[in-house]
């Protein structure tokens, strides 16, 4: 799988133990299959845009916690990074 969906799973990993959730509490707040969560965790299924609403829901945080979290893995404290200040380059 690619960075992005591991680096996505490892993000909902660290914010529910963070809450001290069980995969099954996360599951059940977000209205999904505890075997998917586990899946999404270990960046062994790639998340539906849907799916990731559903998660950052249960979490109360926005959906850009989940795709682009903190470089700072001890900081599970649903701080988003700054905005970039030098606009990023066309292609």
């Amino acid at each position: 799988m690619s960075g992005l969906v591991r680096e996505f799973g490892a993000a909902v990993r660290r914010l529910r133990e963070a809450r001290g959730w069980s995969q099954e509490q996360l599951a059940e707040h977000a209205g999904l299959n505890r075997s998917y969560v586990g899946e999404i965790e270990r960046g062994s299924a790639i998340a539906s845009i849907v799916t990731v609403d559903k998660l950052a829901r249960a979490f109360q945080v926005p959906i850009e916690r989940l795709l682009n979290p903190p470089s700072d893995a001890a900081d599970v404290a649903g701080l988003v990074r700054p905005a970039r200040a030098d606009p990023i380059p066309a292609s």
